[in-house]
């Protein structure tokens, strides 16, 4: 059954490709209407995320202005555990392996400079085996800089060659967890439920008050123990110092989560995330023999218990590092292998479909919501950006003389043409939001004017951006996961560099 479902979103891509392809031969007439339907259903569509992306974006300046740990100090007493903010301790979870000291720092200095009280923080560095003295080095300087700062600071050092595991962030996570349990938790009496796991990448830098926003809306929901929470990415770290095509794939998934916050029925936990503690030991911590670990922590918990469970969006800001390389094609090539490993996240179907065949507990609707939402949304990563911009031209080239010659034919580019301007109106809002989202240069000065003219015309490239570095990426791991065996991937760590090129 699992190997079915491994087989299932890449059959429907390339189904619905070859489909396309074949019936502009044989049915010019039925691909050329289904192309404008399909055209005119992303329009609504982006026009409908659009208002989605206000919604968050608005929400989130909003977030941004609020005092945080004031509205703590005046929450009231809850009438369960743990009744009071200052009981709540926050284990950071912070994997690595070979990155620069500087990017660590740089990410410690943030924590450091948290709106909140830092003896709640007890924070983990996970360095891995495979990342030898230079793993080793950067967490004695971490430690010798930082060991005073916090509630707790250890270092973790991850074995590598444990059988069973994937050389990966959640065989580190869960190794980093449980040692933490150990020395900085149970050692101290701790009680479980009074702590909640937020897990970066090495590059993250939380906004300052996100513990504040993060124990608040923990202490605030109804069932806080059965949810995860998500904040927003911003990659934004080093956006002045990457290529082009690198910033614009930066904005798109930082405006897909802007969108997702608003559809919090829709929220599955990506990158860094947050979740209580004692949910995470039941569940069995991260899998450990898999790439996506941060979604997949979702979906374990969502089959654990019964459906009852959700991701509950903070609208607050966590700043990573866009893709980067010493040189332009270096940058680029890493950009096209990030995209793959987040394709990968297709490993979920096969388990969550799985699950839900043996579960009988779970309600019938929640199994259709989320099967749907996550084979629409494999499908649509892998197929439309073909299907918008180069297939509304194949009726015209293979469907024959009595096709062109129609009245369809010659007014089909026309249409789709016009539909496809419709949707740059959309693209040119996007613009003019990411501009809100640029940091200053690295120098510290403001935006030029030819810096918003040149970031404003970047997106008149989403087009190509679109399809190198989003569709072909994701085309390519569903059929690595339909070939599988050698042909899945395994994780690859997105290098941090520095001297990142423009």
């Amino acid at each position: 059954m699992t190997r079915l479902f491994e087989l299932l979103p890449g059959a429907l891509s390339w189904g619905t490709l070859l489909g396309l392809l074949f019936l502009s031969w044989k049915l010019p007439v039925a691909v050329a209407v289904f192309i404008v339907l399909y055209d005119l259903h992303w329009f609504l569509k982006t026009v409908y995320l659009f208002f989605h992306l206000r919604f968050s974006f608005a929400r989130t300046r909003e977030f941004l202005k609020i005092d945080w740990l004031a509205k703590l100090m005046v929450l009231p007493y809850r009438d369960r555990e743990p009744r009071r903010w200052d009981e709540v301790f926050h284990l950071v979870v912070l994997p690595m392996c070979r990155e620069p000291y500087e990017v660590a720092r740089g990410t410690f200095k943030s924590l450091a400079n948290q709106h909140y009280p830092l003896d709640k923080l007890l924070v983990v560095l996970a360095t891995e085996e495979r990342g030898g003295e230079v793993d080793a080095a950067v967490a004695a300087r971490i430690k010798e800089e930082f060991g005073q700062v916090f509630g707790g600071l250890l270092t973790t050092v991850h074995p590598d060659g444990i059988s069973g595991e994937l050389k990966g962030k959640g065989a580190n996570e869960t190794w980093a967890v449980k040692r933490a349990l150990e020395e900085l938790i149970d050692r101290r009496a701790i009680p479980h439920t009074h702590v909640l796991v937020s897990v970066f990448d090495i590059d993250t830098r939380p906004g300052r008050d996100y513990f504040g926003v993060l124990t608040y809306h923990f202490l605030s929901e109804l069932h806080g123990d059965h949810a995860s929470y998500q904040p927003i990415p911003l990659f934004t770290n080093n956006i002045h110092n990457v290529p082009i095509f690198a910033r614009l794939i930066a904005f798109v998934a930082t405006f897909w989560q802007f969108m997702q916050q608003s559809r919090h029925e829709q929220l599955v936990t990506f990158s860094g995330h947050s979740i209580p503690l004692e949910p995470l030991v039941e569940v069995g911590f991260w899998n450990t023999d898999i790439v996506s670990e941060d979604s997949r922590i979702f979906f374990q918990c969502l089959t654990h218990y019964g459906g009852d469970w959700r991701t509950v969006p903070l609208f607050y800001p966590i700043y990573m590092d866009a893709v980067s390389g010493s040189t332009t094609a270096e940058a680029l090539k890493n950009l096209y292998k990030q995209q793959r490993r987040w394709a990968w996240g297709i490993e979920n179907i096969p388990f969550v479909f799985s699950q839900f065949v043996r579960d009988k507990t779970l309600p019938l609707r929640r199994k259709f919501f989320w099967a749907f939402l996550l084979t629409e949304g494999f499908h649509s990563w892998a197929t439309s950006s073909f299907i918008i911009f180069l297939f509304g031209w194949l009726p015209n080239f293979l469907g024959g003389d009595a096709f062109r010659h129609s009245v369809l034919s010659t007014n089909l580019p026309g249409v789709t043409g016009f539909l496809i301007n419709l949707s740059v109106v959309g693209i040119v809002t996007f613009a003019f939001v990411s501009i809100f989202l640029t940091p200053p240069l690295p120098t510290g000065e403001p935006l030029k004017f030819r810096h918003y003219v040149y970031y404003l015309l970047q997106w008149f490239l989403i087009p190509i951006t679109f399809i190198f570095w989003s569709a072909v990426p994701a085309l390519e791991a569903q059929t690595r996961m339909m070939l599988g065996g050698r042909f899945k991937l395994g994780f690859w760590v997105t290098p941090k560099a520095k001297d990142a090129v423009s």
